[in-house]
């Protein structure tokens, strides 16, 4: 990818598992430029393929069933021996995960629609781990019934937003139906790119040549570049961030399918596409991550033990940077925006503290078209009214700063200030530092000190 990223967002690169999160991490810090927080919309699988097939794009045949008795039926009415059966979750991995319930696996091939029906049972209503997921899991509430076809070769297909062509690319790939990653580490010749001009749209030499280079049989290579116009249409259309198919295959009949689909939306466009973004399911959000866009919060939890609270994805991320430097670990990504207010600072801070990891908190203000007074209210509100125990560094700089310390001084609150950010980094690693001992040998420390 042609943009350089800090280490913290090298870290987020390592934390996916597929490369549609790769995009989506990518398109997150390209947010920078906008001064509202922005999310991508992410929906099941299902829900992809009734939105592709409405394009126009081949599918195999599949039905979403809620109940054992539904997969039963729907795995009846598909007509075929062997179905595959899929969890419906939001997260990579499926294929190698582990249900609560024992079972190895979210994606199954079954032989009748009585297996159908058992996997069902040990799907439906449980949670799925994977490598994305964590320990926590996802909950499973739907399925997937497909028919199931047989491949002749399986490729891989993307578009996604590319700040080095300035708009569109089409990815593409002769190796699908695995981890891209994987395939672009070992060779990174086996992927294919091709700019689309977001001003002249997708032309029939772009998609024919995609075909060619990923391999296409010469029988089905009109398919494919028509499966390729098809789906970027779907994708400027629908104001997609992000397409991902794999596979996209080339079955035994000579037909060209989509096997599986990954699509992102821009939440910046769900003015315009209120019946897509209706579709979105909270349950697979992060708990957190939810409140935080509710509160119009920019949120990802990790997994140190410092919190911090920056105005700016750049400065948010840098600052995770020089925690690390130093020795640290960050406990999340919170970029409260330019145009935050009191009372959402106050939730960001909320945010913070509700995870137990958090042993001191990081506040890294540079005042332009947030004010370090306002920043300064919501930090002495959240304190008093959350009666907060844990440290409190605090580097303001730039407009009103002069006021915030003010504000900060006459509260009465014993938070710690600090102007330099290198400093007030090494304050902070040492502060969590110390709060973690004295936990392990059950010690009270009162970090209530003077200004």
């Amino acid at each position: 990818m042609a943009l350089s990223l800090s280490r913290y967002g090298r870290h987020f690169f390592a934390k996916s598992n597929g490369f549609s999160n790769i995009c989506k991490r990518i398109q997150g810090v390209n947010a920078v430029i906008s001064s509202q927080p922005r999310r991508d919309l992410s929906i099941h699988e299902y829900m992809s393929y009734d939105l592709l097939r409405e394009a126009g794009v081949n599918l195999p045949k599949a039905e979403v069933a809620k109940t054992p008795q539904e997969a039963y039926e729907k795995a009846k009415s598909l007509g075929s021996e062997d179905v595959v059966i899929k969890a419906q979750v939001l997260a990579g991995g499926r294929g190698k995960g582990t249900f609560e319930s024992g079972l190895k696996g979210g994606v199954k091939l079954a032989y009748s629609p009585e297996e159908v029906k058992d996997l069902a049972k040990q799907m439906l209503g449980r949670k799925l781990i994977t490598k994305q997921t964590g320990q926590a899991g996802r909950l499973c509430s739907a399925v997937l019934v497909c028919e199931r076809l047989y491949s002749r070769r399986e490729y891989y297909f993307a578009i996604t937003m590319e700040r080095a062509f300035m708009g569109p690319v089409l990815i593409g790939s002769s190796q699908g139906g695995v981890n891209i990653e994987d395939v672009a580490a070992e060779d990174p010749s086996a992927i294919i790119k091709i700019p689309v001009d977001i001003m002249n749209g997708i032309q029939d030499e772009e998609a024919d040549n995609m075909a060619k280079q990923m391999g296409f049989s010469e029988n089905c290579q009109k398919q494919a570049a028509d499966t390729f116009k098809r789906l970027y249409n779907f994708f400027i259309v629908n104001d997609c961030t992000m397409l991902e198919i794999n596979p996209l295959t080339e079955d035994n009949q000579g037909s060209v399918l989509c096997m599986d689909a990954k699509i992102n939306f821009d939440d910046n466009a769900a003015y315009r596409q209120k019946s897509i973004h209706d579709l979105k399911d909270w349950s697979q959000e992060d708990e957190r991550e939810v409140i935080a866009a509710q509160h119009n919060l920019n949120y990802i939890g990790l997994e140190g033990d410092i919190g911090c609270l920056v105005n700016g994805a750049g400065l948010a991320m840098s600052t995770m940077d020089i925690i690390q430097l130093h020795g640290g670990s960050p406990a999340n990504f919170l970029d409260v925006g330019g145009g935050a207010t009191a009372e959402q600072v106050k939730e960001a801070f909320k945010l913070i503290t509700s995870d137990s990891k958090v042993r001191a908190i990081l506040v890294n203000i540079f005042g332009g078209i947030m004010h370090c007074d306002i920043i300064a209210k919501g930090i002495i509100s959240a304190a008093q009214d959350l009666n907060l125990k844990l440290p409190i560094v605090v580097r303001l700089q730039g407009s009103r700063v002069d006021d915030a310390k003010a504000l900060i001084a006459a509260s009465g609150m014993r938070i710690l200030a600090c102007d330099d950010l290198d400093e007030a980094a090494k304050m902070v690693v040492r502060l969590s530092t110390i709060v973690a001992l004295a936990k392990d040998v059950s010690v009270h420390v009162d970090f209530q000190l003077p200004l």
